[in-house]
């Protein structure tokens, strides 16, 4: 009698491909380095450190036990953020939120340039940690007034920089939604960045006064022949003033 295991009686060539598996261990490995960038976003979705924490928490044991659903060699970062972004849908955005319809056109963002890479980059690098602070007050509060939906979009793409097609994953929308809802989301972010930017006393000629929905009404304010981006403010420039400040 053969005592061999039973995959060893099938001739190779007729042997089924299994999916690679990782181990617990190899899932923690890999994506334990992500959890900063997750709670990151956890705490802009949920505005409570406690709640980001255990949306984390919640977000790698499901993450953990769906493993095998993971494809290796693919994107383990935009995976969990799916997760994380479908689990605080169904825990709080279901229970809690009224969910708005957003609708409008397909646009392109990357029209838009509405602050620079590096002011975002700030955001990821964890070598700026002594530039956070002044970031979070001006930054981090603009992106807390936006409605959830654009809040949400400007996260993943902007400070994540997962692709559209990942957010819209996470987002369980279509890449079209995703990148109106970015649109629109940024459109509002840099008005209010700019409003605190003039607060200030610098950044160019005022923008004219928002409108109830939070677009620009008008042209007022801007020189003969300007544009709107020509009147965006320097945030560097503004982080710096504001250190020189401190």
């Amino acid at each position: 009698m053969f005592w061999g295991r039973i995959s060893d009686w099938v001739p190779p060539t007729t042997r089924m491909s299994q999916p690679e598996l990782m181990t617990p261990r190899e899932f923690e490995l890999q994506a334990l380095p992500h959890a900063e960038s997750l709670y990151a976003v956890a705490l802009r979705m949920t505005r409570r450190a406690a709640d980001a924490e255990d949306l984390v928490q919640e977000t790698l044991l499901k993450g953990l036990r769906a493993r095998h659903q993971f494809q290796i060699g693919t994107n383990l970062k935009g995976w969990l953020m799916r997760i994380l972004t479908n689990t605080f849908i169904n825990r709080y955005k279901r229970g809690s939120l009224e969910r708005t319809v957003l609708g409008g056109p397909e646009v392109d963002p990357l029209s838009d340039g509405w602050i620079s890479t590096e002011t975002m980059r700030a955001l990821r690098d964890p070598e700026s940690q002594a530039l956070r602070p002044i970031l979070a007050e001006e930054i981090q509060r603009a992106l807390d007034s936006l409605p959830e939906d654009y809040r949400l979009a400007v996260l993943l793409v902007d400070v994540q920089e997962l692709s559209y097609k990942e957010a819209a994953d996470a987002m369980g929308c279509p890449v079209g939604t995703v990148m109106s809802r970015l649109h629109r989301g940024r459109r509002l972010l840099k008005g209010r960045l700019v409003d605190q930017a003039q607060a200030l006393g610098f950044g160019g000629a005022p923008l004219p006064r928002s409108g109830p929905g939070g677009e620009r009404e008008g042209n007022a304010g801007k020189a003969d022949g300007a544009t709107e981006q020509d009147a965006l403010v320097d945030l560097q420039e503004y982080r710096s003033q504001k250190v020189r400040a401190r």
